[in-house]
């Protein structure tokens, strides 16, 4: 999904005077018909692709943190001397060059040839299986052999897609304005070359953790050194007459995407059910279509359990100035086969509908095998679960937040892929505790919503900005200390909180909210 940017800025072959690179400011330039970012941190330069491997993000407005340059966009993150994705949303390795000083001058050279895997660790299982092939399951097999395993890893999913980029499912798949090549995350030919053997058409049915064994569906049985559990979430659905019609859809794989835009094609009119971001994004998605729209939603204001009356408030209109109809503090009472009858006696026509009512994560495999499941599956700050040897990771882990000492459940994607990220460090021995802070993005036609940290519907709020003008910052506050932040139309301060974040330095988070 990359695309080249622009080529602007100095010639970075012939060079630039030294005086012009600010530490740790990128310097946006190109060479050999190539966009590339120079970043001066103390005495060392450093030449990298300008081009997020992402979504072709602008790194020149990223941000530099240590030896790593953050994407403004979706806050990917790359090592500055190797290229390497070290976080995701990311996965592909981006170009590094060589760099002379010559005088007061820096030239920039040939790209730098791409680093090997690193070595295996000692403490190395031998066979690795992964359960779910989504953002976390993925995430995980990829990393393992990036860091170097060199045993068998199998990845067992149960969407014949295989991995795909779920949050674009929502967003441009849906709205048409992205090709599905664009929405698979690796193809078959990709797991078959990193000896990752991905199985798509029988899903685990059963866990022995006592006997290190996976049974499958097919009756197969799979031992294993190590498992992981990504099982993800599953769509809820409302238990109404007329549910279960076939013009009913909700949205969570590849061919829910695909359904949906099939009945499009032909339909005019479509209900949305749940004004969640999933529900919202598919709303746009379809008015981008030029169908219309209308949401159904028993809450007061869109979004206002988790971002707040104000912001929410900002989203609704937002819809409303595209042609999106609401219809708040009410609930559908049935579903017809063109129509929807709500609770407040208002009838909807429909050609179809789209239930966007929240997920539930998928426990049943870890609650049948005897490990510790509330709301979620219990893990501790390294993500194992109760039983040795056993992982979990994305939708389905609860988990300690290193912030707030409580423990949590987040359903973010990026979220996701950075947890099984960090199981397969722990597997090999290379494991730390898992600090990451919680990001994800949202999309409204032309507006992004960029939310760092992790906040409840009880936390204070506070806007900085004007959010009409997409240009603010909403805070989110817990006995006074900022626990989340979210932005629009700011996202360098976007990274940089995060970063602060990261660090635990309150005094930095509010410095830069003062400062903006």
């Amino acid at each position: 999904m990359e695309q080249a940017p622009p080529l602007v800025g100095p010639d970075l072959a012939i060079g630039v005077p030294l005086a012009e690179l600010a530490e740790n400011m990128p310097l946006l330039g190109h060479a050999g018909g190539k966009a590339i970012v120079l970043v001066r941190t103390g005495a060392d330069i450093r030449a990298i692709s300008a081009t997020c491997s992402h979504y072709g993000g602008p790194l020149g407005d990223g941000l530099v943190v240590g030896k790593t340059i953050r994407c403004p966009w979706h806050h990917a993150c790359f090592d500055l001397n190797t290229g390497e994705a070290r976080g995701a949303p990311a996965l592909d390795t981006i170009a590094c060059y060589e760099v002379e000083r010559r005088d007061d001058r820096v030239i920039v050279r040939a790209q730098k040839r791409a680093p090997g895997p690193a070595k295996p660790s000692i403490t190395l299982p031998t066979s690795i299986v992964i359960v779910g092939a989504g953002a976390a399951g993925s995430a995980a097999a990829e990393r393992l052999r990036a860091l170097g395993h060199t045993g068998s890893i199998t990845l067992i999913g149960n969407e014949s897609s295989g991995p795909v980029d779920r949050p674009n499912l929502s967003k441009d798949y849906l709205a048409g304005t992205a090709p599905e090549e664009w929405v698979s995350l690796r193809s078959r030919q990709f797991y078959e070359q990193i000896k990752v053997d991905l199985r798509t058409d029988d899903p685990a049915a059963e866990l022995n953790p006592s006997k290190k064994s996976l049974l499958l569906q097919s009756g197969r049985t799979v031992p294993y050194d190590a498992l992981l559990l990504a099982t993800g979430a599953e769509p809820r659905r409302l238990a109404l007459a007329g549910s279960d019609l076939p013009t009913v859809f909700t949205l969570r794989t590849l061919n829910d995407a695909k359904a949906i835009i099939a009945a499009a094609r032909t339909a005019r009119r479509a209900v949305i059910v749940g004004s969640s971001f999933i529900g919202l994004e598919a709303a746009a998605a379809l008015r981008t279509r030029g169908l219309e729209v209308a949401v159904v939603s028993r809450d007061r204001v869109p979004l206002e359990r988790v971002l707040g009356a104000q912001l929410g408030q900002f989203v609704q209109a937002l819809h409303e100035k595209h042609g999106v109809r609401f219809h708040l503090t009410t609930s559908p009472r049935a579903i017809h086969t063109q129509t929807v009858e709500l609770e407040n006696g208002v009838v909807l026509e429909a050609d179809f509908v789209v239930l966007g009512v929240g997920v539930r994560p998928r426990v049943a495999l870890a609650t049948k095998a005897g490990l510790k499941v509330d709301d979620g599956i219990v893990v501790d700050s390294h993500l194992r679960t109760s039983f040795p040897g056993v992982w979990a990771a994305g939708d389905i882990a609860r988990y300690p937040d290193p912030r707030q000492g409580t423990s949590v459940r987040i359903e973010h994607w990026v979220l996701a892929q950075r947890q099984g990220q960090s199981v397969a460090r722990d597997m090999l021995g290379l494991g730390e505790r898992f600090r990451d802070v919680p990001f994800f993005w949202s999309r409204h036609y032309d507006v992004t919503l960029s939310y760092v940290g992790h906040a409840t519907a009880d936390d204070a709020i506070e806007v900085l900005g004007n959010i009409a003008r997409h240009d603010a910052t909403v805070i989110y506050r817990r006995a006074g200390r900022p626990v989340a932040v979210v932005t629009v139309g700011r996202d360098r301060l976007s990274l940089a909180i995060e970063a602060a974040l990261e660090r635990d330095d309150v005094d930095a988070v509010e410095t830069l909210l003062a400062d903006n």
